[in-house]
């Protein structure tokens, strides 16, 4: 069992450094026994851009998230991951295989998109009651290539890629297997579950970008209404958008209704809202790349920010808490 303080150097050694397998250019210094500063490099037409977030939902698949969460965001403004660091906190009497486990998981997911591990903290707190990791992520791009959750201009389309809920979907799912198994189908739930692995928007953003974009922003907390306000307000416009356009997997639906919760206010990561002039071709340069997307309304002028369900219109609301939370009092109240 690993004592309350800094995690032990051979600790460190053992299931932090020797895990990190991706190594950049880049980076001058990295992670390293006593290292605590990164250095990184970058041409002289380059800028850095950086994000910060915390894991505090779920501590299902902690040690994954804390990677595409960072790395979305870096994303969408259209710049390359090179690094992240991770600061990890572990509750008391938590085993060293924990550790482990969270970074292994990192790692596995650092190497698939490309990016190093530069540095980060790990100890353990009675402060903490579940295992909580706060990733900071790195990312370089041309200074005349960024892109901003503010770009969106009036006569623009509004475009979704995959499926809203991705993130929420697999979540519960992992954390409520046995209840959802007594409503739905081993195969039904595998799928939900499956979800998690949907949630890097890499790949969706370097293809939008290339296809011509005027604004970016991953949907993450608050779900894709709470996505669609915060570009609004960034971009100081309105938005019309139709409700049955935007793109949601059944699995998500009916897990929703279990719960009594609005898929569109469910954490998303997995799903990245775009503003582009011609939503058509970002869809079709996707949809090349496996990558489900639809046009789901209009970037307008003036304030209104407005969805429709076919004749009902309604105004969005600035986001609140995440639906992810309510599912968490539903399943606290059946204790």
């Amino acid at each position: 069992m690993l004592k309350i303080g800094k995690v032990p150097e051979n600790v460190l050694t053992r299931s932090i450094i020797r895990q990190i397998s991706t190594k950049r250019p880049e980076i001058l210094v990295g992670a390293g026994i006593g290292e605590d500063c990164a250095a990184i490099r970058l041409e002289n037409d380059e800028i850095f851009v950086m994000s910060t977030d915390p894991i505090t939902g779920t501590s299902h698949d902690i040690g994954a998230l804390s990677v595409h969460v960072t790395a979305n965001d870096i994303a969408s403004s259209g710049a390359e991951v090179i690094g992240i660091m991770l600061s990890v906190l572990l509750p008391e009497g938590s085993e060293e295989s924990d550790l482990k486990h969270i970074m292994h998981q990192a790692s596995k997911e650092c190497e698939k998109l490309g990016i190093q591990v530069i540095g980060g903290h790990t100890e353990v707190t009675p402060v903490v009651s579940q295992p909580v990791i706060t990733s900071t992520g790195i990312g370089k791009v041309r200074k005349d290539r960024m892109i901003t959750t503010s770009g969106a201009k009036p006569g623009d389309d509004v475009v979704v890629t995959k499926w809203i809920g991705l993130e929420g979907t697999g979540i519960i799912a992992k954390d409520d297997r046995d209840y959802l198994l007594k409503r739905f189908s081993p195969s039904f739930v595998d799928r939900a579950e499956g979800f998690s692995e949907l949630v890097s928007v890499v790949k969706d953003a370097l293809t939008a970008v290339q296809a011509g974009v005027s604004a970016m922003h991953d949907v993450t907390e608050g779900g894709i209404f709470g996505a669609l306000w915060e570009v609004a307000v960034s971009s100081k416009c309105g938005l019309e958008v139709e409700l049955s356009d935007i793109p949601v997997r059944q699995e998500t639906v009916e897990i929703c209704e279990v719960y009594g919760i609005d898929p569109y206010r469910l954490i998303s990561s997995g799903s990245m809202l775009i503003t582009a002039p011609n939503g058509s071709d970002v869809v079709r340069a996707l949809k090349r790349e496996g990558i489900n997307a639809a046009v789901i309304g209009k970037v307008t002028g003036g304030n209104d920010r407005i969805v429709t369900n076919k004749d009902d219109r309604r105004f969005l609301e600035p986001p609140g808490p995440d639906e992810l939370y309510k599912y968490k009092e539903h399943k606290e109240g059946r204790k």
